[in-house]
């Protein structure tokens, strides 16, 4: 059963795992165009192709949210009191004013005021936090758990934002608190175990706000986040094109942690 929404598309499953991609949308409404620089609309610090990465999670039963908006217009990665996410370092805010190099993303004067972010949270933000919940709990009710899978990609080097460059992939839980001790060792034996990419487990990317908020292992739900890098599967200088060879690499990795969480029971 898929859910057609303004802000999404949610795609019903019949297994307990909830795929989430909130950073692949590449679109602005129509009535804020005006704000933004042109270099907005090339939407360079997109999560690029993970709809396509993780489509095949449907073919194997789990659910799928997919966002329609960029996270220029709104990051739904964010809490909507836009606290930072990483104390002491560059953040990009909930209603980003930065590209992630550091330069400004609006015109002189036209970045949203207060007022204006309220309204972004309302109209974009709450709808998808709200299929999310909804569909976690449906998941937890039909299954006794649910897991949320929340999946990012960044290009490897980011100065403004990290220093050097990231290991390829990235597996966030919150350092252990978003999920069962178990499900994070079981996934981190399928990095442990392949060789193609290098991996780390709670480290710089220990999982923004969708993971920490909803992963409440104590009442059956159970998230966590990979953020890997661009190079593991494109180009990471425009266009931003699928490698075909890097995704033959990779897709294995992906299609092993998928299963992984498909086949984890909080029961053994």
């Amino acid at each position: 059963m898929t859910d057609t929404h303004e802000v999404y598309t949610l795609h019903r499953g019949t297994q307990p795992l909830l795929v989430s991609v909130p950073h692949v949308g590449r679109e602005l409404p129509a009535d804020q165009r005006q704000r933004y620089v042109e270099r907005a609309f090339a939407f360079e610090d997109a999560d690029w192709h993970l709809d396509q990465l993780y489509g095949f999670v449907q073919s194997l039963g789990a659910s799928f949210i997919v966002p329609r908006y960029s996270r220029y217009l709104i990051d739904l990665n964010r809490p909507q009191e836009d606290a930072p996410m990483y104390p002491g370092v560059n953040n990009t805010e909930l209603c980003p004013t930065h590209f992630f190099t550091g330069d400004a993303l609006y015109r002189a004067g036209m970045a949203p005021d207060a007022h204006e972010v309220r309204r972004r949270v309302q109209a974009y933000w709450q709808p998808y936090h709200d299929a999310l919940r909804g569909e976690l709990e449906r998941i937890r009710v039909a299954h006794g758990h649910a897991v949320l899978f929340d999946g990012h990609s960044i290009k490897s080097e980011l100065p403004w934002l990290f220093e050097g460059r990231l290991p390829d992939l990235n597996l966030g839980t919150a350092a252990g608190e978003s999920c069962a001790p178990g499900l994070r060792d079981a996934l981190g034996r399928v990095l442990g175990a392949q060789a193609q990419f290098t991996h780390v487990v709670d480290g710089r990317f220990k999982g923004g706000h969708i993971t920490r908020h909803y992963g409440q292992p104590g009442h059956g739900v159970h998230a966590v986040q990979l953020e890997m890098c661009w190079s593991c599967y494109m180009a990471e200088q425009p266009p931003f094109e699928l490698d075909a060879a890097r995704v033959a690499r990779l897709a294995p990795v992906l299609q092993a942690l998928v299963l992984t969480m498909l086949r984890w029971s909080p029961h053994g």
